[in-house]
């Protein structure tokens, strides 16, 4: 009996692993000499063309992370490339490490520009996502990045930012968007204080952009990361029900830019 037992077991795992449908690379391009390694996924029980997503990563750089936002995006039914904006190798383990590499982005946003364009390209170039629109997602420090890539004119359909950075050198340049733009963040982020989002409201209505912004109450910053901790005090904290909120109404926003999906 137990033989029986752990032989279909085996087979179950067996069929479930061969049952498995996503496909995931690394692709490596390159931007002003400098040489990125994005992470493609895609599902390949999704049959044709489809939708892109692009992903920017959070300060410390492509991870494991990003890596599963993309893994999720692909059982949607999109093809997602998480772009690596800090270049092949570049990864933050402390966060000073990560500040000192955001840091050299932050203040240029010219070269934060001409990164996501460059992965922005391969995902235009993949087969599967050929004559389809693409929008770009980002967290934190990749927030800031996909909402520079919207401000720079890029021909996508959309932008979503989860707790990004919202400031940029260049207000002016928000009469450049052609995305709709959909914001998302926590009421009480200490980095990204209602402040800033009055200006950044101010900014888009001045730019004439389609806009939302989603505020989660009782949420702070990084609130998507259950990596960010437990303990609001700290100004960073993973909050369940805002992470699942904001995933849904990003998936609404992509309804809406997006047709839908299908097998």
């Amino acid at each position: 009996m137990k033989y029986l037992l752990s032989l279909i077991i085996v087979v179950l795992c067996a069929s479930a692993a061969s049952a498995d449908t996503l496909r995931t690379k690394v692709v490596e391009y390159s931007d002003q000499g400098a040489v990125m390694a994005g992470y493609l996924a895609y599902d390949s029980a999704f049959k044709g063309p489809r939708p892109g997503v692009l992903v920017a990563h959070e300060w410390w750089g492509l991870n494991d992370y990003i890596r599963s936002r993309a893994d999720q995006l692909a059982r949607l039914g999109y093809v997602a490339f998480a772009a690596d904006i800090y270049g092949k190798g570049n990864r933050a383990k402390t966060p000073a490490e990560a500040a000192a590499l955001a840091g050299r982005f932050v203040n240029d946003r010219p070269l934060v520009r001409s990164r996501i364009k460059a992965a922005l390209a391969v995902l235009k170039n993949e087969k599967l996502t050929a004559g389809q629109p693409i929008a770009a997602i980002g967290y934190c420090f990749g927030g800031m990045t996909v909402l520079e890539l919207a401000r720079s004119g890029a021909d996508i359909a959309g932008v979503v930012s989860f707790h990004g950075t919202l400031d940029t050198p260049n207000v002016a340049d928000a009469k450049n968007i052609r995305a709709k733009v959909l914001v998302l963040q926590g009421a009480d982020d200490p980095y990204v204080p209602a402040a800033k989002r009055i200006t950044f409201e101010d900014e888009m209505r001045m730019g004439g952009v389609d806009w939302q912004m989603n505020v989660y109450g009782n949420t702070v910053h990084s609130f998507t990361n259950p990596a960010s901790g437990d303990d609001p005090t700290k100004g960073v904290a993973y909050n369940q029900e805002s992470a699942r909120r904001s995933w849904e109404a990003m998936q609404a926003f992509f309804k809406e830019i997006f047709a839908k999906p299908g097998k």
